[in-house]
């Protein structure tokens, strides 16, 4: 879109090593400038699948801490998705925290996700990036 390609220009590009133990955000002319765990405390109440209220390094002092009904869980499992959902939220953060520009103006993104996953878990890689507001993911 040429609405991408005009405002690209004041975005940022990032790298993102989506880990199973630590995420790593490295962002273009600054380096690495964020280093969190990969996980996510939520909210359960029984009938949905929880709402967020902490990532990283917040959410990991939380566990074996965490009230009754929330959870710090890991939304990476052998180095793929095992919860698309979180996964696209803690990206979302991630990308917004370090991303503190306009919601128009959109990241371009760099995952780097294990060799030998499937087709099929870097598509759910791809669409977390882009649903977590990635103008382009690579």
């Amino acid at each position: 879109m040429i609405f991408d390609a005009v405002f690209g220009a004041f975005s940022s590009d990032l790298a993102i090593d989506l880990g199973t133990a630590n995420t790593l955000i490295y962002v273009r002319g600054k380096g690495i400038v964020s280093n969190e765990p990969t996980v996510v405390a939520v909210q359960r109440d029984g009938h949905s699948a929880g709402r967020m209220v902490a990532v990283g390094a917040e959410a990991k002092a939380m566990r074996g801490r965490t009230p009754k009904g929330i959870e710090a869980v890991r939304p990476m499992k052998d180095g793929v998705i095992a919860d698309f959902e979180l996964t696209e939220e803690m990206l979302r953060h991630f990308i917004q925290r370090v991303h503190k520009r306009k919601s128009w103006v959109r990241p371009r993104v760099i995952v780097c996700v294990p060799f030998g996953i499937t087709e099929v878990e870097k598509r759910a890689v791809r669409e977390s990036a882009e649903s977590a507001g990635a103008r382009e993911v690579l």
